[in-house]
């Protein structure tokens, strides 16, 4: 939000609880949709040791390549994004308050999820490499226990030329971080006994499993600044995206409002989603 220009800033200011809480509705429609899963991620290792030379960054000829039933396999995060974008430019001509306010939410859903390593890679969660668990390690863990230290503020959001473009170069750096990822863990897993590396720490009314704060702190050094780094990348593309696409719609008026039966109705529809996550199966990978 604090990204924007006045006008824009003044519209997401007055909605930022609304977009909070809505910013978590992609990973809820993952237990209720089976086309979800696919959009939050790109397993781009799966393509070979150049794979950001083998795969074509435009849909349609990633399509004729290799197929869609494949791209779906293996994620379509940038591809995604890109369709959401022009989704935003439509819902900023339309002057659509709420449509604009939920293309807002799912769009930095995805923004953020292309900037996590471990969503660019078939090991995803460590499996194939005896670290399971290590998805949640890096995306919440640290952040839950670091992230107050760290610097948001990353100065104005800019035009963006080519959205598609800019969610490549995310993932490629994003994929850029795995070894390094993976390997600083492989080495800190040698270096400490098992009951150094967990502790059980209260959550609410449930006593829960989870990295140590020592192993934490450990493992939050040798990343040396990279969580916070990728989560700062993100604010400022998500920023960008928004501002580029209400540039792109012809920088319309936001004096628009969400009415109280449209907040009901998607606070109902939250709710739903909600309960299906807690009762289904998910559809797909679960990056978890």
């Amino acid at each position: 939000m604090f990204t924007l220009p006045t006008e824009l800033m003044a519209f997401y200011k007055t909605n930022v609880e609304f977009v909070s809480q809505h910013a978590v509705d992609p990973d809820m429609r993952r237990y209720a949709i089976a086309e979800e899963a696919p959009r939050h991620y790109i397993d781009i290792d799966h393509y070979g040791d150049h794979p950001f030379e083998t795969v074509p960054r435009k849909w349609d000829s990633a399509v004729a390549k290799f197929s869609v039933d494949t791209l779906m396999e293996y994620g379509i995060v940038p591809w995604h994004i890109e369709r959401m974008y022009y989704r935003l430019v439509d819902a900023f001509k339309k002057e659509d308050a709420l449509y604009i306010l939920k293309t807002s939410a799912d769009i930095g859903h995805y923004i953020a999820d292309a900037h996590v390593p471990l969503h660019t890679t078939e090991n995803y969660n460590g499996q194939l490499t005896g670290q399971h668990g290590i998805h949640g390690f890096w995306e919440s863990r640290l952040p839950e226990l670091y992230s107050k230290g760290y610097d948001f503020f990353t100065g104005k959001a800019r035009l963006i030329a080519d959205p598609l473009d800019m969610a490549w170069d995310a993932v490629e750096k994003s994929h850029s971080a795995v070894d390094s990822v993976l390997e600083f863990e492989h080495q800190l897993n040698d270096d400490f006994a098992s009951d150094r590396k967990y502790a059980f720490e209260e959550r609410g009314a449930s006593t829960v499993k989870t990295y140590s704060k020592d192993y934490s702190l450990e493992y939050h050094v040798r990343m040396d600044g990279m969580v916070e780094r990728r989560m700062r990348a993100s604010i400022i593309m998500t920023g960008s995206i928004w501002y580029s696409a209400w540039i792109e719609a012809g920088q319309p008026d936001l004096n628009l409002e969400i009415t109280d039966d449209q907040k009901k109705q998607e606070e109902a529809r939250f709710q739903e989603l909600k309960s299906k996550r807690s009762t289904q199966k998910i559809f797909g990978r679960a990056h978890e």
